[in-house]
């Protein structure tokens, strides 16, 4: 398994090494494809950029590129679906999932933060049930600037140092805390500013 593990190493940075400066760029353009097409690894993108770039500019370029992609999404799927969606509510008004979204448009911002800094939640539906909601887009942006960096440190720190996350348990203790943190950080900020 080690070896397997050292291998993905080795191949990263011949990955990068072998793109030169188009890696980075590839890197930082597919973090903002990502929000809008699930399919696309956003770890791996995230793990490019720390590679690239450090782990300090590294977090600072995916977590700007993460919100912006996120953003990005958001305001797609008001423009372009949140009408169909609002056809489909009126047509199939006991459809179970159409329920779900009208009900996302409440969600507080404490939940929202929390659901979005835990690293293995799709971001994509996030957006798509934020932008096809009656959410506000403010508090939707704030979510995503509270909640982005937890997810990020996650997904940079674990590819940088996956042998010895898999290895070492406590590494997996902290997205525990972080996602507390966000949480908590997130009902303060809601407090002062009022976003429910």
């Amino acid at each position: 398994m080690q070896n397997i593990l050292l291998q993905i190493d080795s191949f990263i940075s011949f990955v990068l090494d072998s793109l030169g400066i188009y890696g980075p760029i590839l890197g930082c353009f597919l973090i903002l494809i990502e929000s809008i097409l699930p399919m696309l690894p956003l770890s791996v993108f995230i793990t490019l950029n720390f590679y690239a770039f450090g782990h300090v500019w590294g977090f600072i370029i995916s977590y700007l590129l993460t919100v912006m992609g996120c953003n990005m999404a958001f305001y797609l799927c008001r423009r372009v679906l949140k009408g169909r969606f609002e056809y489909l509510v009126k047509r199939f008004e006991k459809n179970r999932a159409l329920k779900l979204v009208k009900r996302f448009s409440n969600i507080k911002l404490s939940h929202l933060v929390t659901i979005m800094a835990f690293p293995f939640t799709p971001a994509f539906l996030i957006n798509i049930f934020g932008g096809v909601s009656e959410m506000d887009h403010k508090k939707f942006l704030v979510a995503t600037l509270m909640a982005k960096p937890f997810m990020v440190y996650f997904w940079g720190f674990l590819g940088v140092t996956l042998l010895e996350s898999l290895t070492h348990p406590e590494y997996f203790i902290r997205v525990i805390v972080m996602v507390v943190i966000a949480y908590i950080s997130s009902t303060i900020v809601n407090k002062k500013f009022d976003l429910d």
